[in-house]
């Protein structure tokens, strides 16, 4: 069985995280995307509120687990849970770098996980959650941030900010 894991903070999950568990679920036989949680930085929406996110988003997709982890190696996570691959996105050439070396570090844990690496289209590459972050608030914040967030995630920036559909 082919597994993979595809984790992030998912603070919140965009289109373009959306792009890579889709293309993910196509890759393996079953997917699980895991919210690492770091108790030391600062969210914007609870864990639960991530999770619950999430699972609105991709309730779509049958072989999808969404989980969350802490204190705990990406790697260590993705053999605990019998994980063959570990799915991470390239956007631009510092993501390349950093992810490159996390790779070598990740084989040196465990060689029989591999990591796989897929670049998203033109149109979301530059999406980030703190890009999103960023465009809210301003006068007709809504038309923007809309293009760039699943349903579930602009409706929680709405009653977030006390705006109406």
């Amino acid at each position: 069985m082919r597994r993979g894991v595809y984790a992030g903070s998912f603070d919140p999950v965009t289109n373009g995280h959306l792009w890579m568990i889709e293309h993910g679920v196509g890759m393996f036989d079953e997917m699980i995307v895991a919210i690492g949680d770091n108790p030391d930085k600062t969210y914007t929406f609870s864990l639960a509120e991530r999770l619950a996110m999430l699972r609105e988003t991709t309730a779509h997709l049958p072989s999808l687990r969404v989980e969350s982890f802490e204190n705990s190696f990406l790697v260590n996570y993705a053999r605990e849970q019998g994980a063959n691959f570990i799915l991470r996105g390239i956007r631009e050439a510092a993501d390349y770098e950093f992810e490159r070396k996390m790779r070598y570090i990740n084989a040196d844990l465990a060689p029989h996980i591999d990591t796989v690496f897929l670049m998203p289209p033109r149109e979301i590459a530059e999406v980030s959650s703190t890009m999103v972050k960023g465009l809210v608030g301003p006068a007709g914040w809504q038309g923007v941030v809309q293009q760039y967030v699943p349903e579930p995630v602009f409706n929680r920036f709405l009653v977030l900010k006390g705006d109406q559909a």
